[in-house]
């Protein structure tokens, strides 16, 4: 028999992820009952007002519109973009109201993930009949990094 003990790292890394996928659960929920009182069809804009209404009322800390900037040759360049809410620092969302989500969404998510370092993202479209159909969940990194 192998003598596997958890390391203090392991043992962290095991309750970091833990952590992160609650966190993603949780915001998942939030996003469910907004879906839940308005259904599809608003603005992106009234979805992600609505969202954070709903993630104040659950005690989740979250900064909206957080501008991302781009680094490029070591310096810190403004090019207007902000991700639409990143959820107690460790998570990424965006918020979409389209008709069908494509390549470029998911592209957009994975870029505005890579310049944050954020490692786990959201992208939730509220336009569609069912939420569930809705959301997709994107990591960045090695998946023994980050696993959900």
């Amino acid at each position: 028999m192998s003598d596997k003990r958890m390391t203090t790292e392991h043992t962290e890394l095991t309750k970091a992820r833990k952590g992160l996928n609650e966190l993603t659960e949780m915001v998942i929920g939030c996003a469910i009952e907004v879906h839940r009182a308005l259904g599809p069809g608003l603005l992106e804009s009234t979805y992600e007002i609505c969202l954070c209404r709903e993630l104040s009322l659950r005690n989740i800390p979250f900064e909206r519109q957080k501008p991302i900037p781009v680094i490029y040759k070591g310096v810190k360049l403004d090019c207007g973009y902000r991700g639409d809410l990143i959820v107690d620092g460790r998570l990424l969302v965006e918020i979409k109201s389209i008709e069908q989500v494509s390549a470029i969404h998911d592209a957009q998510l994975l870029g505005y993930l890579k310049l944050s370092g954020i490692k786990v993202g959201l992208l939730i479209n509220f336009n569609v009949r069912i939420l569930a159909q809705g959301i997709r969940r994107k990591v960045l990194g090695p998946p023994e990094e980050v696993s959900l």
